[in-house]
């Protein structure tokens, strides 16, 4: 295992840090410090390091668009209704960073920050990226304080963990929080022809503005059926008549006995990439509204660049108990795991 820490860029007169880890295979994670960025995840390829994830050149791209594209997300991922929620009895509004709604932590979400950083390299088989943040009450305007830490890892069987924790300093909170990695393992610029499998019956019924209406939609004879893996082109083009043109919709989702809820996968390249969660909820967002403004690293922005896979807690719970608990009781440590085994 081989790690580097390096100057990646300034931003907003912050220096901007990159940590990479790259494993005895060749596979190679590179995080930024603001954001909790995942930067890189490449693999060796005939024409050299491939990265299946979408980047940039600059941090002020990362934050130039309403992307997210591979960055931390919290407290909570997905839309809060009216940025309102009950939580011990008291009715919180925090601030809404889309129309009235509160969407992905707010405007002064896990995003917005410059993240302390260390590598971990006491394991020579296992190194670790940990970042860390307090976010105050005062600053994103969520209930009570909290001590974050976003934990990357690669080992040498390529594979990628994420450790989620936080604890309420305080008092109780919520925390429910995602990375919105966007995945090309294709060496085309689009992902039509990849194959998305998903562990799901299910996916929530949304509003107008994409809110969570409380019910739940059947996936099966439908497009949004991946249950036993379909090809994102052909699901793409079944989506055509509505107002999306594609997917930016939450999966129900039912974790397997290894807790794997979700495989990209290219035909053509043989890569993949298997997601396995602790939690019920999937984002699935086929870049539908990508545009030619976005100065991407593989180049102009265009829909279906890449697709969201978005593993957390389904969204606006503290409105809809059935979907899940993301309350963190004062005092209190939560972690949340994901991991990304990738072949190639």
């Amino acid at each position: 295992m081989q790690t580097t820490t390096q100057e990646w860029d300034t931003y907003q007169a912050q220096p901007v840090t990159e940590y990479t880890i790259e494993n005895d295979n060749g596979v190679k994670l590179g995080v930024l410090s603001w954001g909790a960025t995942l930067h890189e995840l490449s693999v060796p390829s005939a024409q050299g390091p491939h990265n299946l994830v979408l980047s940039y050149h600059k941090m002020a791209d990362y934050l130039d668009n309403p992307f997210y594209v591979c960055m931390g997300i919290g407290r909570t991922g997905g839309r809060i209704t009216r940025g309102t929620f009950p939580l011990d009895g008291t009715t919180y509004h925090v601030d809404p960073n889309e129309g009235q709604n509160t969407l992905h932590g707010g405007p002064h979400g896990f995003n917005t920050v410059n993240w302390a950083g260390s590598l971990d390299t006491t394991d020579p088989n296992h190194a670790r990226i940990i970042l860390t943040h307090t976010f105050k009450s005062t600053d994103d305007s969520y209930p009570g304080d909290l001590d974050a830490k976003l934990i990357y890892g690669l080992d040498n069987q390529d594979h990628v963990t994420l450790t989620f924790e936080a604890t309420a300093t305080t008092t109780t909170t919520l925390f429910n929080p995602t990375a919105h990695l966007y995945f090309n393992l294709s060496d085309d610029q689009l992902i039509t022809g990849q194959t998305l499998q998903v562990n799901s019956d299910e996916h929530l019924d949304l509003s107008a503005e994409k809110l969570p209406t409380g019910k739940m939609i059947a996936n099966a004879d439908t497009p949004f059926d991946f249950k036993a893996g379909q090809n994102l082109g052909s699901a793409i083009r079944g989506m055509q008549d509505t107002t999306e043109k594609g997917f930016d919709d939450v999966y129900h989702v039912v974790p397997a006995a290894d807790h794997t809820i979700a495989k990209l996968s290219d035909p053509q390249s043989n890569r993949s990439v298997t997601i396995k969660s602790d939690r019920n909820g999937l984002v699935v967002f086929t870049a539908n509204s990508f545009t030619n403004g976005l100065k991407l690293a593989t180049g102009a922005g265009q829909p279906y660049m890449g697709v969201a896979l978005e593993p957390q807690t389904l969204p606006d719970s503290p409105n809809f108990p059935e979907f899940g608990d993301i309350t963190l009781p004062a005092g209190k440590t939560q972690q949340y795991h994901v991991s990304y085994d990738v072949t190639y």
